[in-house]
């Protein structure tokens, strides 16, 4: 991984924490969720206030999500907004946050002046045992802490100050008037300065979880629909009035699946010609073939001069895989009549030619459930399904683990809003 952490393919974006009273900070929240304070002088943050140095220097990867469930999160700075989240067991996580933080933003700034937010994401459940345990969670709560309970103050500030206003002899109790100024010194005018987060409780719709190897679970109107291993504890048992279960490996039925709902845009020349998206296909395939066919190959060399000698060469290599013909055979029917006849496709191909409906909510969801169908495009993998991407990395050989990074640092992040227009239309 260090290829990648020296090019800020992972872990890139993150907050440096270094300051002192910020490093205090942050383990008087480990040290509220019983975790061993870190002794580092520095580190980074995500969004949740999750750090990769804290984490390898307490062994423990998921030493702020322990269960998988009710993720714990530590806010620093209201700059954490605009962080990445980079360890999560469910995809929708860093919405959440994004969502909680923006909703109260005002009680944020004034708490962080002086103060740590941290607490937990509630889901409702303790531990993930099988897929109904992931189906009664319909909503989450944001528990909220301070560590100089800033928070606590100001809710009692406020209901004194509620006491004061309503109780006609309030104004006489010189213990009770005391005690406001007390925590006034603390809290501030919380006429001006609001210290309470309003809102706390938020939606948990569509998103993909890690337990079980992979669980996708979308909602619709009159409908959840998961997607699984069909050995997942629960698979066709749970509220099979209400659920529909797709095995993970059933290409057919997804694609009908997402198709039906609209969330994916069906093969048109409309979105195709101008996104050059099935030639960015096609030469994700073939580069993909030329790694298989050998690993060790110098992809410093690779061209599209250097794939158009490759293939001639390896003819029938890439007539016997059969993806990069399909694909140029695709552009050029695009070409001539506007669109791909889809049910005549086979089904493990209908995913190389299709892409998340980009104004559907789930359209990220989409595409990462698409990318687990077309493992070949790496630049797909990396921008919506990183644990995808980075699990596949652990196989990759050097020189193409080089050739990757390569290609990542000079199409997709050199300019990331680009790319995802163009050929996502995000």
């Amino acid at each position: 991984m260090k290829l990648l952490r020296d090019n800020d393919l992972i872990f890139g974006r993150l907050l440096k924490v270094d300051e002192p009273h910020l490093i205090e900070r942050y383990n008087r929240a480990l040290k509220a969720f019983g975790v061993r304070e870190t002794k580092l002088k520095s580190f980074d943050i995500d969004r949740t206030g999750f750090s990769p140095q804290v984490a390898e220097e307490l062994k423990d990867e998921q030493y702020l999500d322990p269960n998988g469930v009710n993720r714990r999160f530590i806010v620093l700075t209201p700059a954490q907004i605009d962080l990445p989240v980079v360890h999560t067991a469910f995809s929708n996580t860093s919405q959440l946050v994004y969502e909680f933080m923006a909703a109260n933003a005002r009680a944020i700034n004034a708490i962080t002046i002086k103060d740590v937010v941290y607490g937990e994401i509630e889901e409702q459940v303790n531990q993930v045992r099988d897929i109904e345990d992931l189906l009664s969670i319909v909503q989450v709560e944001f528990k909220v802490l301070s560590a100089e309970d800033l928070l606590g103050k100001a809710a009692e500030l406020g209901r004194l100050a509620d006491k004061v206003k309503h109780e006609p002899d309030a104004w006489r109790d010189d213990a009770l008037l005391n005690r406001m100024v007390a925590l006034a010194q603390d809290t501030g005018d919380i006429r001006e300065n609001k210290l309470v987060p309003e809102q706390v409780v938020f939606r948990h719709d569509a998103y993909w979880t890690s337990h079980f190897g992979g669980v996708y679970i979308f909602a619709d109107r009159d409908t959840t629909t998961v997607i699984a291993d069909p050995a997942t504890p629960g698979f066709r048992r749970s509220r099979p009035w209400q659920v529909s279960y797709l095995p993970k490996d059933d290409p057919a039925r997804i694609f009908r699946f997402l198709a039906e709902t609209g969330r994916i845009q069906l093969p048109r020349a409309s979105w195709i010609e101008g996104s050059g998206y099935l030639v960015h296909r096609a030469e994700m395939a073939l580069t993909d073939l030329v790694r298989r066919a050998n690993p060790d190959q110098d992809f410093s060399r690779v061209d599209p001069v250097w794939l158009q000698t490759w293939t001639h060469r390896n003819a029938d290599l890439v007539t016997r895989d059969g993806v990069f013909p399909f694909l140029n055979a695709a552009v050029r029917e695009i070409g001539q009549t506007g669109r791909l006849k889809v049910e005549e496709i086979p089904p493990h191909l209908r995913f190389l030619v299709t892409r998340a409906e980009p104004e559907h909510p789930d359209a990220w969801l989409t595409n990462r459930l698409i990318s687990d169908f077309v493992p070949s495009d790496f630049i797909a993998r990396y921008v919506f399904n990183k644990q995808g991407f980075y699990r596949d990395y652990e196989d990759y050989s050097q020189a193409w683990r080089e050739y990757v990074v390569a290609r990542l640092k000079t199409t997709y992040l050199r300019d990331k809003p680009a790319l995802r227009k163009r050929l996502y239309g995000l």
